[in-house]
């Protein structure tokens, strides 16, 4: 049983992909923090979360050369009530120290890789689209045709296709403004001293994908259909930006990525939705194929949790193993060293945790187990 992650990473990966089972416990992002620091030493210069692009960029700033405080890059530099977790301020904090008095080429730099949106929301694409307009000093109106941002943000534009505004004739001209800023973007000489084009892209990519987000919002399809096509759109975009984020660091170093293990692994992922079960390919399922032994995949698991009044798992268990042969606070091995068992059934809905399964071992070249 290994507490080192660097025994699983071979010579030819340069994306990482650790999991966890659950959001509702932060001691997955603890054992990642720990884990990010030895593979530093590997040869691992970036790390991506689970947390807006755009967003991150701010923290980002601060990682790389001290650009406004600890506190801006938390409650800006993170989405999805990451900023919060307070092994997030410990990552950055760290990687901030890391790279103070250190040359450009060997600072850490941090990413995130998910879109804007949540559940039951997402933002107007206006403020993306402006910031790659002002970039490149054109004079596009577009919120006049945008509209006000709450047509495009508030629940129902998301929930019910008749409010949403992705099909209007507005959300078509906001497309085709964006192909323009697009195709004028990709005509200028991008310039390595500065990151200000590096930095329109990000903004302009997110734009276009909110538009490409609420087109699908405005599809006419039943309450129990919506999630599965929402969820597999969400996931091609963070497909996308793993690849984008691995094309601007491949000439500094390696990347590790966390995210939940059902948009890590390489098969398809399932989850109940409203009392339908949704199955989409995930981000992994679409990048492995692409990047070959150059990804791999670490899934975690959990024994037990007081924080989310997880009990005891089964002896019969695929965490019931893990809980009898990692006899530290967590523990690495190979997944084919986990044998055939059942998936536990005691984890309910509020606690968040996906349980092993055999098609997640399959997927996976390790697990972490976190015996709680």
């Amino acid at each position: 049983m290994s507490q080192d992650i660097r025994d699983f990473v071979t010579p030819s990966c340069d994306l990482l992909a650790l999991g966890e089972p659950t959001h509702a416990t932060p001691v997955f992002a603890e054992v990642r923090n720990e884990l990010f620091a030895q593979l530093v030493d590997r040869g691992f210069r970036s790390i991506a979360l689970e947390t807006d692009r755009v967003a991150a960029l701010v923290a980002n700033d601060f990682v790389q050369d001290g650009t406004g405080t600890l506190d801006l890059a938390m409650s800006e530099g993170f989405s999805h009530v990451f900023g919060v977790v307070e092994a997030n301020r410990r990552l950055i904090a760290w990687m901030r120290e890391y790279n103070d008095n250190r040359p450009p080429e060997e600072r850490l730099s941090f990413h995130g890789f998910d879109t804007q949106t949540e559940n039951t929301s997402a933002p107007s694409p206006r403020p993306y689209l402006e910031y790659a307009r002002d970039f490149l000093g054109l004079d596009v109106d577009i919120a006049g045709t945008a509209g006000d941002d709450e047509r495009w943000s508030r629940t129902e534009a998301v929930l019910d296709a008749a409010s949403s505004p992705g099909a209007t004739a507005e959300a078509y001209r906001l497309r085709a403004i964006a192909a323009e800023l697009l195709a004028a973007l990709r005509s200028r000489k991008p310039e390595p001293a500065t990151d200000g084009w590096s930095r329109a892209e990000i903004h302009l990519m997110a734009g276009i994908d909110l538009l490409r987000y609420h087109r699908q919002c405005a599809e006419p399809l039943e309450p129990h259909e919506r999630y599965a096509p929402l969820v597999a759109t969400r996931d091609a975009i963070m497909a996308r930006n793993l690849l984008d984020i691995r094309a601007a660091e491949a000439g500094r170093g390696r990347t590790l990525v966390f995210a939940h293990n059902l948009h890590l692994r390489r098969q398809a992922s399932t989850m109940h939705v409203a009392g339908t079960e949704t199955t989409w390919f995930p981000a992994g399922a679409l990048v492995a194929p692409l990047l070959g032994d150059r990804y791999t995949f670490v899934a975690t698991s959990l024994g037990r949790s007081e924080a989310i009044a997880l009990e005891e798992p089964e002896p019969d268990t695929y965490e019931g193993f893990l809980q009898k042969h990692v006899t530290t606070a967590w523990g690495l091995l190979p997944a084919s060293e986990v044998p055939s068992a059942s998936v536990r059934t005691d984890p309910t809905p509020r606690q968040g945790y996906f349980p092993l399964e055999l098609g997640i071992l399959n997927d996976a070249d390790a697990i972490l187990h976190v015996r709680g």
